[in-house]
């Protein structure tokens, strides 16, 4: 392949990678809501978490994903697909469906991929409704109150986010710096 080619192919590969990045959401918050609701609120909790995990999850290189800070604790790809199924335990309350314990094999973009969207879809569930109490956690015949997405399925995946931006300052790949998580914003 000559120079040229390479340059052309380059390019196309970042642009391509830019145009996927770009159609995840959470690389910022969305606007907040004009009313404070208990549905608001929740959402953007959970808009909070879908922007610090699309940052401590952005580009992760093979070094950064293999990094775990002692022998018997989770690999960053691990902590990912832990925070992964988090998100599905918080879009199974908004869709009021029974959570399980299948584990899927997904790769680095498909994990950051499914765990945005599964965010954003019970966010927006949210920011719509009147009555969060609604949206139970469930498993089989057991049902948890919405107040256990708060200290749990929310904090914790909270809590894992920060691990993943630990853990990559490790390895030397540390978050953007023009990203603010008081705004929600990225500078430019």
């Amino acid at each position: 392949m000559n120079k040229f080619s390479l340059i052309l192919f380059s390019i196309w590969s970042i642009s391509g990678f830019s145009q996927e990045e770009d159609a995840l959401p959470y690389r910022e918050i969305p606007d907040y809501s004009d009313n404070y609701t208990a549905g608001t609120v929740a959402a953007r909790m959970i808009d909070a978490l879908g922007f610090r995990f699309y940052w401590a999850s952005n580009t992760l290189s093979e070094k950064d994903l293999a990094y775990k800070a002692t022998d018997e604790g989770r690999t960053s790809l691990e902590t990912m697909e832990h925070i992964y199924s988090l998100s599905k335990t918080i879009l199974n309350a908004t869709q009021k469906q029974s959570n399980s314990r299948d584990k899927e094999d997904l790769s680095y973009s498909e994990l950051r991929s499914k765990t945005l969207q599964n965010l954003k879809i019970a966010a927006d569930i949210l920011r719509e409704s009147d009555d969060i109490s609604q949206y139970k956690i469930i498993f089989g015949d057991k049902e948890i109150p919405f107040w256990n997405q708060v200290n749990g399925p929310i904090a914790d995946a909270i809590w894992h986010c920060g691990q993943l931006v630990i853990y990559r300052r490790v390895t030397g790949n540390p978050i953007n710096p023009k990203v603010n998580h008081f705004s929600g914003k990225v500078s430019d």
